[in-house]
């Protein structure tokens, strides 16, 4: 079974040609190239590329540029912008792109959404039709997903993060766990998926992280192994681990059997995306 990192993010030195939105916390770059190295170093397959919202917005064309140059190793995520009245052409047009296979929405940010949100459901609907996973990062509002899941039960909503408030940089929050009962709520929706990426960054033990083993097994448990994805959110995470760190930690998890760790770390974004390394989807 390959293994696949369900989110990392690459991008350029901010220049004129392809100016940043605002500044990211890690490294001035990383370019594809860089991150097939850092793959290759501790034996990751392939690994979904989300195009970092924070630099680019809403243009995916590094990722894509990227991906055209591994395409063996790289399936893209783009965001899209739920206000947009031309929201669902944008989403067909991507459905037709080369190695696309979903699309995010920033609901972290900005105003509450409400479960009737016409923007938000017209992203859900259209990506039902097309067929592509909605990844959603929900950090502090993890109530407003079941409602969202309720009405459109045949969108599969992927909950970036585990939900879960992380830390760019130190220090860490005194209770990272604080929101795992919301997050365990959502399991009832057979449409909604969990990244359980970026949790050494919750982490207070050192590597392997130990005190992470616990709530990880509560929502391997709660959603069950076809609707748990690992990854890494490299590099969103660098303050904190090194990308080995992020891909080890679950290697010497002991609450993990190996097939568990197969389907964890691989398997179920296959099926999740409908894409594996070495694909020409």
């Amino acid at each position: 079974m390959p293994t696949i990192d369900v989110q990392v993010h690459v991008y350029e030195r901010n220049h004129a040609g392809r100016p940043w939105a605002a500044v990211l916390h890690g490294p001035a770059e990383v370019t594809g190239d860089q991150m097939v190295k850092a793959m290759d170093e501790v034996g990751v397959d392939g690994a979904i590329l989300v195009s970092p919202y924070t630099q680019y917005r809403y243009d995916p064309s590094y990722a894509l540029e990227v991906r055209a140059k591994h395409p063996d190793r790289f399936a893209v995520v783009k965001p899209v912008d739920p206000s947009d009245p031309k929201v669902g052409e944008t989403i067909s047009d991507w459905k037709k792109t080369p190695g696309t296979v979903g699309i995010r929405i920033m609901m972290a940010a900005g105003p509450l959404v409400a479960p009737d949100d016409p923007g938000v459901n017209r992203v859900l609907a259209e990506a039902a039709r097309q067929g592509l996973p909605v990844n959603v990062l929900s950090w502090g509002r993890l109530e407003q997903i079941g409602p969202l899941a309720k009405r459109n039960p045949n969108t599969r909503i992927v909950i970036d993060h585990l939900g879960i408030l992380q830390p760019f940089e130190p220090p860490k929050p005194a209770e990272p766990w604080a929101d795992l009962p919301k997050l365990l709520a959502l399991a009832q929706y057979p449409n909604v998926v969990v990244k359980i990426s970026g949790a050494g960054t919750l982490a207070k033990q050192p590597f392997p992280y130990k005190d992470v083993w616990d709530p990880v097994r509560r929502i391997i448990d709660a959603f069950g192994l076809d609707r748990c994805m690992w990854g890494t959110d490299w590099t969103r995470a660098v303050a904190f681990l090194t990308y080995k760190e992020g891909v080890e930690a679950f290697r010497l998890m002991t609450t993990l059997s190996d097939s568990d760790r197969a389907a964890l770390m691989g398997g179920t974004l296959q099926k999740v995306y409908g894409w594996s390394p070495k694909s020409k989807g």
